[in-house]
């Protein structure tokens, strides 16, 4: 029984779920990467920082498949595009600077993105064609005392995308970062502002690789800012958002809409 299909969210502990002798070389590889995400273009002032890639899963194969990136006057990048659900960009596209080939291809990444992959359930027309993995590299990062590192949307929300996870990999001398995860009704409020009988599961990730999912019809989500710790290095909190979309894609309201009223089958 899956308690996301059932709740419309689970916690996983990903360094339980694939373990493999070159595992830990693995994760510093991706935390490496991390070292050099550009600041998000898009939000200068909230000490944020983010690459981005695209990949398709063709149901059955077992495999990723990274699409091609374009390369631009700013360098190799991304377009990502969330629709009417995240108001600061509402219908806008956005394009993102490319995780690194060297990154695309470590096997740590691509387990991952399977591993989320095969918690996903869909109509049964749905997998007839790939499934969309969307990847994201987020840093939050706080230099001094007093700064903020702010996520987007900074409120409950949801995606647009039927399934998102997250997974932490590096988190230093940061205080907040709590994750929320309420009902759908409460989108566009904050949880302190929210009845707790609203909100279903509050947890802040501290381990590399502690993780959670979300199905997006059924759920609210959110992350709090961070700040800096008490130390005197810079305070970084280190993520990995992976979000799953059909490829036939119309408004997300109504791809949420027959997600709700159809009968779902698991990820084959």
């Amino acid at each position: 029984m899956s308690f996301l299909k059932n709740n419309g969210y689970e916690y996983y502990d990903l360094k339980e779920q694939l373990q493999y002798t070159q595992l830990e070389e693995d994760l510093e590889e991706l935390k490496q990467e991390f070292t050099t995400l550009p600041i998000d273009s898009y939000a200068k002032e909230l000490n944020r920082y983010r690459r981005y890639a695209r990949a398709v899963i063709i149901p059955g194969t077992g495999e990723v498949q990274w699409l091609p990136s374009v390369e631009t006057e700013e360098g190799e990048m991304y377009k990502y595009f969330q629709g009417s659900f995240n108001p600061e960009y509402t219908n806008a596209a956005r394009d993102f600077p490319a995780i690194s080939e060297k990154i695309r291809a470590n096997k740590l990444l691509n387990d991952i993105v399977m591993f989320d992959y095969r918690q996903t359930f869909w109509r049964e027309e749905d997998m007839l064609l790939p499934v969309h993995a969307g990847i994201h590299f987020v840093k939050l990062e706080v230099e001094d005392e007093g700064d903020m590192a702010v996520s987007s949307p900074n409120h409950l929300h949801q995606d647009g995308e039927p399934f998102t996870f997250a997974h932490l990999v590096h988190r230093q001398n940061v205080e907040g970062g709590l994750n929320a995860i309420g009902v759908p009704e409460v989108a566009g409020d904050v949880p302190e502002d929210v009845d707790d009988s609203k909100l279903l599961k509050q947890m802040t990730l501290t381990e590399p690789l502690e993780s959670y999912g979300v199905f997006d019809p059924m759920v609210s989500h959110y992350v709090a800012p961070v700040t800096k710790g008490k130390k005197e290095k810079k305070g970084q909190r280190s993520m990995i958002l992976i979000d799953f979309q059909p490829t036939v894609c119309p408004d997300p309201d109504e791809i949420s809409a027959q997600l709700k009223k159809s009968n779902l089958v698991f990820a084959k």
